[in-house]
């Protein structure tokens, strides 16, 4: 065993002198390498990067939530009668069913509705939200002054809104909005908050649209019952109908893990029975349940198969460096055939040269290795900050600690891989044909 090790780091010295000796034909044989394993690792840190902000996105909706809208039937359009009211989507008595599912440990409901609100002689045409305290952690709303909602503002049915950036900027330019009032639907309501400013989302929280949340202004849901109505009425553009819904939206939470196959087997449950919940009580289809896990699911999917696309994409690089590798190893057995002839004449044995030139080729492709994974962390992390020097949006990215060691194993692998042919040709020379070989 010591003898064998001795040979190996023999091998090993003659192999790094050999490689310094020829550094320039070293360098291009083993480039291939290099470029292979910064490819693997640069590709896979811009494409988990990019996944990971798609994920991120539908995380925020809540993995664990289930959404149900109203929606307006297809069939369900004005018929030009002035008397004429559109019913539909979700109800109360639906949000009641709800509660009695014993899994939910939140339920968020939300009327939504436009009106015209007022301070003095300004005027904004905003949208109402009508909710509970949970909807500013749902939706992942930062204050800017005051206080949002609480449990106490609904219990007491207080007259207390919270504006959104735009809607306080509109109505008090020049002045703080805090304890102050505006009026609305013909009452007055103090402002209790201001929210900061945040850029508008394609849903977060499963709200029902791309929404910006800087126009809204807030209010308990138990007041607007009281204020404006159990029910909410919108006048259609472009006809003399008007549109009648209890609850625009119901965000539930599930009490589970969805890191879990049984917590997201049990989201997926509650989901079936929110549908057969809200199919039982509604003849048409006014409403519509949205799963962010099932979006979730096929977005893990779809970044598998990707990180695969990109590794067989940049395995062709490694395979072309292996080539080259090949290559070169077999020019340089025909160079130093000599050589062979002269340690076969003094009493080295087939396996020792096999072992003399298969070291050689993977000390070559392990040193590629080495610069490769240099090359591909240094391309990871210099092209997001390069891209925000000047000014464009930096490129996601997130480099796989685990890409990286693969890496070099692999490129260990490719030099046994592609040294080996040309070690047993070098082995397999006859002595004395070697020895007058010039």
């Amino acid at each position: 065993m010591l003898t064998e090790l001795v040979k190996f780091r023999r091998n090993t010295i003659l192999a790094i002198r050999g490689l310094w000796l020829h550094k320039l034909r070293a360098f291009l044989s083993v480039l291939g390498i290099i470029i292979g394993i910064a490819s693997v690792i640069a590709l896979l840190a811009f494409g988990k990067g990019s996944m990971q902000e798609a994920l991120d996105a539908i995380k925020r909706q809540g993995a664990t939530n289930i959404i149900a809208r109203s929606q307006k039937p297809p069939d369900d359009s004005a018929t030009g009668s002035r008397s004429f009211v559109a019913t539909y989507g979700l109800t109360f008595r639906d949000y009641e069913k709800f509660e009695n599912i014993s899994v939910l440990n939140r339920l968020v409901p939300m009327r939504v509705f436009p009106r015209e609100i007022r301070r003095l002689e300004r005027m904004h045409n905003g949208r109402v939200v009508a909710t509970t305290p949970e909807y500013m952690e749902v939706n992942r709303l930062e204050m800017a002054s005051g206080r949002f909602l609480v449990q106490q503002d609904g219990i007491l049915m207080r007259n207390v809104v919270v504006l959104g950036s735009v809607s306080a900027d509109r109505l008090f330019p020049f002045d703080n909005p805090l304890d102050q009032t505006i009026v609305l639907a013909g009452q007055d309501f103090q402002v209790i908050g201001v929210l900061k400013d945040r850029m508008p989302t394609g849903g977060s929280g499963g709200s029902q649209a791309a929404e910006d949340f800087n126009s809204d202004v807030y209010m308990p849901l138990p007041t607007s019952r009281r204020r404006v109505g159990d029910t909410i009425f919108i006048r259609t553009s472009g006809s003399r109908g008007a549109e009648k819904v209890e609850i625009s939206q119901v965000t539930m939470t599930v009490d589970a893990d969805v890191d879990s196959r049984e917590g997201r087997q049990k989201v997926k449950a509650v989901g079936d029975l929110v549908k057969q919940i809200l199919e039982e009580g509604h003849l048409k289809r006014d409403f519509a349940i949205t799963i962010p896990l099932d979006r979730l699911e096929q977005a893990e999917e779809t970044e598998q198969n990707f990180k695969n696309l990109l590794v067989l994409i940049a395995s062709i690089s490694l395979l072309v460096g292996g080539i080259g590798i090949m290559n070169i190893m077999l020019a340089t057995v025909t160079e130093r055939t000599r050589e062979i002839g002269i340690r076969r004449a003094l009493g080295a044995k087939r396996k020792d040269i096999v072992l003399q030139f298969l070291v050689e080729a993977v000390v070559q492709t392990t040193i590629g290795g080495i610069l490769g994974i240099g090359a591909g962390i240094a391309i990871a992390y210099g092209v997001p900050f390069a891209s925000s020097v000047f000014g464009y949006r930096p490129i996601p990215s997130a480099p796989q600690w685990d890409s990286m060691i693969y890496s070099f194993f692999v490129s260990s692998g490719i030099g046994v891989l592609f040294g080996l042919y040309p070690a047993w040709r070098a082995a397999r020379l006859d002595p004395i044909e070697a020895l007058r070989h010039d």
